[in-house]
């Protein structure tokens, strides 16, 4: 969502590159430029310049060390200042009671219910016993869709489908929680369109009788400035204890999570992703800022490859390495891995320097069906030694996979060149990669 801010705040840096040493004359223009870049980005105005004269003071009041050029020096200012706009420490969510309650606000269509089954998700593989209810009795389908997300996390749905009185089912809910040993309840509460009275009403009467450790706003990051502005309106009422961004995947400008911290004082702790149940993350301001300044992203990455790979299956295939044994099950396995941890795109992101690189590229998460067709065509033996795919095999991999020859022989290509680089990896004791030239 911040590859064109990223673009733009790497041009506004390059103003000082080459530059001996910082004046108010080259910083005030790399300002302009980040001031420029933050507007466009859809960030408040005056955020934008409360922050862009902070980095401008910062930078002045600086020397610059004899190893350190000034645009990385603004670089670092500027990465310091997006920490603290965003938050400057991630903060967790509070489970406190028996039951803990955490209730979920927002609009319609901002993600609350497919949240709702994330966070889910994401306590019950902390080894907690976790209840869903239902409390959006207006919207149609609302509690079939929280059913479903319930079954695919294998957590228990508490839902009155005639019951039209949201607070009768809340008190009904932590009822049912006590009898059956569940020590988290998250509420689903309904949504409008737009925020109205008897929408506050409703959930203020809620959060009463419930008296939640935790109350998260669900923002819908495409939606800008208007995502700002409705957590503000939301929060003079309800008093949330933190933000939740969503959709964080789209064509956002970046606005709502540079800003909403800023005007509405509350943390952001939560951000998702795609519609899969595993694409929640918590929300880190200094690892965010990270991203935006193209810096990557590498310890959430490294985070994310520990929650999907297993100790054991790591050892074998290490062992398979270096024994110069790695096949085409192994293969598959690990692009099943691969695309637990989330979207591609997403994955790219948290490399260094790659949104940079890969800014006109497009990425599509199916590009893996192909491979997985082509692989899943092989006979076992096939897959264990790919030298015996011969022509004629070739065809009938072809024909079974949907695909042709040509995609078969490059993917052949590429696998075996993995393989001669992971054989030379062994040789030099995994110390270095060789130097490859780029084919043309």
């Amino acid at each position: 969502m911040f590859e064109n801010l990223s673009v733009k705040l790497d041009k506004a840096f390059k103003t000082l590159k080459g530059q001996g040493r910082i004046t108010e004359i080259n910083v005030a223009t790399t300002v302009k430029e980040i001031r420029k870049a933050l507007i466009d980005a859809d960030v408040n105005y005056k955020v934008a310049k409360q922050v862009t004269d902070t980095i401008k003071e910062k930078a002045l009041g600086r020397e610059v060390l004899i190893s350190v050029s000034p645009g990385q020096l603004l670089v670092k200012i500027t990465h310091e200042e997006l920490t603290e706009l965003m938050g400057g420490d991630k903060e967790d969510i509070s489970i406190k009671g028996d039951p803990a309650v955490i209730l979920i606000a927002g609009l319609q269509g901002s993600g609350k219910t497919t949240f709702s089954g994330k966070l889910a998700n994401y306590l019950k593989k902390q080894g907690r016993q976790v209840l869903l209810v239902a409390c959006d009795i207006y919207r149609p389908a609302a509690i079939d869709q929280l059913k479903v997300l319930g079954e695919q996390v294998g957590v228990e749905v508490y839902a009155e489908p005639e019951n039209k009185d949201a607070v009768q089912i809340a008190k009904n809910a932590i009822q049912f929680a006590k009898n059956n040993h569940k020590k988290i309840v998250i509420v689903d509460t309904a949504g409008r369109l737009a925020i109205d009275e008897e929408m506050m009403n409703e959930i203020t009467k809620v959060k009463e009788v419930l008296k939640p450790s935790e109350t998260l706003f669900v923002v819908d990051s495409m939606t800008g400035q208007d995502a700002v502005n409705t957590a503000k309106t939301f929060n003079d009422r309800l008093d949330f204890d933190g933000v939740v961004l969503t959709k964080l995947d789209g064509d956002a400008r970046g606005g709502a999570a540079l800003s909403i911290r800023s005007v509405v004082e509350k943390p952001i702790k939560f951000m998702s992703t795609g519609e899969k149940m595993e694409n929640l993350d918590v929300f880190h301001p200094d690892r965010m800022a990270q991203r935006i300044l193209g810096m990557g992203d590498v310890v959430s990455l490294v985070e994310k490859a520990q929650q999907v790979f297993d100790e054991e299956e790591a050892k074998r295939l290490n062992s398979k390495i270096r024994k110069n044994q790695f096949d085409f099950e192994d293969f598959m396995t690990q692009l099943q891995q691969i695309k637990k941890m989330g979207s591609i795109k997403d994955i790219v992101g948290m490399l260094p320097g790659m949104n940079k690189m890969m800014k006109d590229v497009e990425i599509d998460d199916n590009a893996f069906v192909p491979i997985e067709a082509i692989i899943n065509s092989m006979t076992p033996a096939e897959r264990q030694n790919p030298d015996l795919i011969n022509g004629s095999r070739k065809k009938r991999i072809a024909s079974g996979s949907g695909t042709s020859i040509q995609q078969i022989n490059n993917l052949l290509k590429q696998f075996e060149d993995m393989r001669k680089m992971m054989k030379m990896m062994n040789k030099t004791g995994g110390k270095g990669l060789p130097k490859m030239g780029m084919r043309r």
